[in-house]
């Protein structure tokens, strides 16, 4: 079975530009977008990526499942907001 990539207890799906963090099974889910990247060297290094808090409930209309949005200009620093908005939003049930 494949390992499942991990970033402080929350699962990191990913699809094309989009990173899926946190469980589709628990009340809340971190969507990052990658918006817009730069070459360094030979590698894609995303420079604005969209970080939003998403409901998992699929009976809501998806435009009124975002919780809280915002934008950083490295993966590293949304994904560090993200764990802390995923944590504090799944410890507020």
């Amino acid at each position: 079975m494949a390992k499942v990539l991990e970033y402080k207890g929350h699962p990191l799906q990913r699809k094309d530009n989009i990173i899926y963090y946190g469980s589709f099974a628990d009340k809340y889910i971190i969507m990052l977008q990658i918006l817009d990247t730069k070459k360094v060297k030979d590698l894609d290094v995303a420079t604005k990526v969209s970080i939003q808090l998403q409901l998992t409930d699929s009976g809501i209309r998806s435009r009124d499942r975002i919780v809280k949005k915002a934008e950083k200009d490295s993966l590293y620093s949304a994904i560090d907001v993200a764990a802390v908005w995923l944590d504090r939003a799944l410890a507020s049930r």
